[in-house]
């Protein structure tokens, strides 16, 4: 019979909707394993957090509430997930794979003594003992394995696990026994530094525009990227080309060392289609793909194609959309 424990990611009093697709895998383990499994929720003001998650399943919700939390400084956030581990004498421990939880799981798998697998795509039973998906080498790679120990550390990656429903019954909500006096403070927050755009997160939004090499400065990225994703409501993202010559900010980037995103429509405006890249949109639904060059790699996985110039295809698109 197992335990989990589901790390919960929030920003400014919202839910990370990543956080469903690691909710969607314990169940999975537990439809396995057996058991049950918890939800840890920990910074500052967090009720609005703890009541979306209500109806999930969990036997319980962990709050850890604390000023010490509001901002997600690791050295602070990995002792409280390894003592509300250690406090449910949980065996696996789980949260979406996302920047938050590669810089935070990590940690709290040290000081568990924890083996831990990133990027997990599907669980598979086994009598000997769950086996895990992960994906290795830009998605090149399925990798089929077990953790060893008593204690294990999972991220998934969200496009592999569906949105659970919310029809269970509502779950208990108890605090977390924690000496916050007792967390480490040699790091300080310092800002955040973001480019509010008034658009969807590209992690979280049913439809993504994304530009590659072949816009040549940020005013073209804007009208033609952003304004296809405006009249579709849509998010933005960006190649590492075009990171790297300073059209567009990083946190645009979509690929190996960028964001993973999996919305149900990606459309692809003038990327080549490198396999970094694609390492981070792969589990998309429908892919649309624009460029110029028949013979670019994208073509390779788009349900849909278009061999034609951006400068010219786009605006005709945008054009037509509008007038529906």
């Amino acid at each position: 019979m197992a335990t989990l424990l589901v790390i919960a990611e929030h920003e400014r009093g919202q839910l990370k909707l990543a956080t469903e697709a690691a909710i969607a895998f314990a169940r999975q383990v537990i439809a396995v394993e057996g058991g049950t499994f918890h939800i840890l929720v920990a910074g500052e003001e967090i009720g609005r957090v703890v009541e979306r998650l209500q109806g999930h399943g969990a036997t319980s919700i962990l709050t850890a509430e604390n000023p010490a939390l509001k901002d997600p400084l690791a050295e602070r956030l990995a002792p409280v997930i390894a003592q509300a581990a250690r406090s449910l004498q949980a065996g696996l421990i789980v949260a979406a794979s996302t920047t938050f939880s590669k810089d935070i799981l990590p940690r709290a798998a040290a000081l568990l003594d924890a083996g831990m697998a990133s990027d997990v795509i599907a669980v598979v039973p086994d009598p000997s003992g769950t086996r895990f998906k992960r994906v290795l080498h830009a998605g090149n790679v399925i990798a089929l394995l077990r953790l060893e120990g008593s204690i294990r550390c999972v991220t998934v990656r969200s496009g592999a696990f569906a949105t659970p429903e919310r029809n269970a019954a509502p779950s208990a909500v108890a605090p977390l026994a924690m000496d916050y006096q007792s967390l480490p403070g040699s790091s300080t927050f310092v800002s955040r530094e973001e480019r509010p755009s008034g658009r969807p997160d590209a992690t979280e939004a049913r439809i993504v525009v994304s530009g590659g090499r072949a816009l040549k400065d940020s005013g073209d990225f804007e009208r033609l990227v952003g304004g296809l994703a405006d009249t579709l409501g849509a998010a933005v993202g960006s190649s590492r080309a075009l990171v790297d010559s300073g059209i567009t900010p990083n946190s645009l980037q979509i690929g190996q060392t960028g964001k993973v995103v999996a919305p149900e429509l990606y459309i692809a405006v003038g990327i080549s289609g490198a396999i970094q890249h694609m390492a981070g949109m792969k589990d998309t639904k429908i892919i649309v793909a624009i460029n110029k060059d028949p013979d670019a790699p994208i073509f390779e996985v788009a349900d849909y194609g278009l061999v034609a110039d951006v400068y010219q295809a786009v605006p005709e698109m945008i054009g037509k959309l509008s007038k529906r």
